[in-house]
């Protein structure tokens, strides 16, 4: 669906700023606890300003699937990003909307990930896409912690008998680590908030500007 992402943006400009620099995906952060996340009318405002061809993220930590449906469907938005503890379940309740499943790798490493797709599977429920983000204890996403890159190689062996769902990386990105990042984890997608921001929820115009250069030309050597 993309392979830039730029999250937690909290602000017209830099979504309008985002888009230029050749992003084509921006996450808002509606998880309250997070010092980049957006109210609705913020949101909108955000949303209604933004190209039509760019992805609509709504990022979402333990919500309730009613809330997520409701401002999935009000803002118009185009994924679904869950990054708490949602169980297998919470995807069926928001089908038909896409969705988009956040890990944090912790010293389970991928096992976790396949267990929790065998469970989709199950229910007929799979994520478009699987986000591999840092652990820290009580920490849902933006520490600018950096996720073992080479654990990530081993992504497509962990249902090797089933199709498995595109892999982002996230996780401690930026303008001077993403390239080598793409290379070693070989990801469909990049997604970094705390990695280009001058303080959290503003974005750095020249960081976003060298991130999605670096992300590019690193796409489009093939990785």
């Amino acid at each position: 669906m993309f392979q830039i992402k730029i999250c937690g943006i909290t602000n017209t400009n830099d979504a309008r700023m985002v888009a230029a620099a050749g992003a084509d995906a921006v996450g808002l952060n509606f998880y309250p606890k997070s010092p980049r996340c957006v109210d609705l009318e913020n949101a909108r405002r955000i949303v209604d300003m933004l190209p039509a061809e760019i992805v609509k993220v709504g990022l979402f930590v333990n919500a309730e699937a009613e809330e997520i449906r409701r401002l999935y469907d009000e803002l118009g938005l185009n994924l679904i990003q869950l990054h708490g503890d949602e169980p297998p379940a919470m995807l069926g309740e928001l089908s038909p909307r896409p969705v988009m499943r956040a890990f944090r790798l912790g010293s389970d490493y991928l096992y976790p990930v396949g267990s929790y797709l065998r469970h989709c599977q199950h229910l007929q429920c799979m994520p478009c896409m699987t986000l591999i983000d840092a652990h820290l204890e009580g920490v849902y996403g933006g520490t600018g912690q950096v996720v073992d890159w080479e654990v990530l190689t081993t992504y497509q062996a962990i249902r090797p008998e089933e199709p498995i769902p595109p892999l982002v990386l996230a996780g401690g990105l930026t303008p001077q680590n993403v390239a080598e990042a793409i290379r070693t984890a070989r990801p469909a997608a990049v997604d970094t908030a705390s990695g280009v921001e001058s303080s959290p929820g503003r974005k750095d115009p020249a960081a976003v500007t060298e991130f999605a250069r670096a992300a590019r030309e690193a796409f489009g050597s093939g990785r």
